[in-house]
């Protein structure tokens, strides 16, 4: 059985930048399991991963256009401390679910100076080529009621 559309595909990866440092990886947990072809991990490693088998092994260098996007400049912007009512501390790193430019997203603070707060709403690893070493562990079918929904059933799920 080959990864194709519409299968329930279980990876283990580990993901690196181009300094090799480690910023994710499900070694040592479960792998992930996603339906191929309905976005639900980036494309150029879905496009990778297509055709191949159980056991496959690949290392994968996708660029930012194909991952998390280019950086967008316009999607970092400095808004009045008053915007974050009912928060008495703010500080680098924190973030916060608003509306952007795409619609909802999640912003992240870069910048707290007086009243003003600096906002980023690129994903934090917006502009970075990705490097991933992949191992296929499991392809199956779908079942009927994932594909209705649009991802892979498993512990836990509430549908």
């Amino acid at each position: 059985m080959q990864v194709a559309e519409n299968m329930a595909v279980s990876i283990h990866y580990t993901l690196t930048n181009d300094a090799g440092e480690t910023l994710d990886s499900s070694i040592g947990s479960d792998a992930l399991v996603y339906l191929h072809g309905q976005g639900s991990i980036i494309p150029g490693l879905e496009q990778a991963l297509l055709g191949k088998a159980v056991g496959d092994k690949l290392n994968v260098e996708i660029e930012p256009s194909e991952a998390y996007g280019n950086y967008d400049e316009d999607m970092v912007q400095v808004i009045p401390r008053q915007m974050f009512e009912g928060i008495d501390v703010i500080e680098v790193g924190m973030q916060f679910h608003a509306d952007v430019s795409s619609g909802p997203g999640v912003v992240t603070v870069i910048n707290v100076e007086g009243d003003d707060v600096t906002i980023d709403g690129n994903h934090p690893l917006a502009g970075m080529k990705l490097f991933f070493d992949v191992e296929i562990t499991d392809i199956r079918e779908a079942t009927m009621d994932e594909l209705a929904h649009g991802h892979v059933h498993g512990a836990g799920c509430s549908h």
